[in-house]
């Protein structure tokens, strides 16, 4: 049990951190957001000034995963990556900052994040 509260506090300690570097280099920018479950990957370019999501991508998405298929790996991170920095760029965003939540950028969110760096995304 002194474990798990343990590893609720980490969590929440580097959630913390990590909003508080995104708001501090934001600079007007806006947010590139992702979750990942166990399941699937999220993302999200939202504009924190208006409070309103700009675009998003997810694995649960059919352009993505195929008609009929689940899947949760680097692979589908990537693809991922890639459709939300189409999207982005169809919106006319250049330029985010990025939010890995309580995240590592490790596995599957550093692979978000390279697939949407191919597609021009700057962060």
């Amino acid at each position: 049990m002194k474990t798990q509260k343990r590893l609720i506090k980490r969590k929440t300690s580097r959630n913390f951190r990590i909003g508080n570097r995104v708001r501090r280099d934001a600079h007007g920018r806006p947010r590139l957001a992702v979750f990942k479950s166990n399941k699937h990957i999220y993302a999200q370019i939202i504009d924190d000034a208006e409070g309103r999501t700009l675009c998003s991508a997810s694995t649960i998405e059919s352009v993505v995963a195929g008609a009929g298929k689940v899947g949760s790996g680097c692979d589908m991170a990537l693809a991922v990556g890639k459709l939300i920095g189409e999207r982005a760029k169809e919106k006319g965003i250049e330029s985010v900052v990025f939010d890995r939540g309580s995240s590592r950028y490790h596995g599957r969110v550093a692979a978000l994040a390279d697939g949407a760096r191919e597609q021009g995304l700057q962060f």
